[in-house]
């Protein structure tokens, strides 16, 4: 199986796309969620020094900004409630 290299340029990328690409291993991939909707509102808000840690390690354990973090925690307890 093929893996995806890393690519320097998007010439290279754009390269490496133009081949077979029927034999590439596809469990190198995570799912990730795209963010279309506008971000047009600013939330401001004072938390412990420990809890805004532990939520910039979960978010980097996720390999995700910490602020996108929040917001999903926001949007799944807000689809929980439904």
């Amino acid at each position: 199986m093929k893996r995806v290299p890393e690519f320097k340029t998007d010439a290279q990328a754009a390269a490496f796309l133009e081949q077979d690409l029927s034999d590439l291993d596809f469990n190198q991939f995570k799912p990730m969620r795209f963010e279309i909707a506008q971000k047009d509102a600013v939330l401001n808000m004072r938390l412990p020094s420990v809890l805004l840690d532990a939520v910039r390690a979960k978010a980097k354990a996720k390999g995700i900004p910490y602020t996108r973090y929040v917001r999903m925690l926001l949007e799944t307890d807000l689809q929980r409630g439904r």
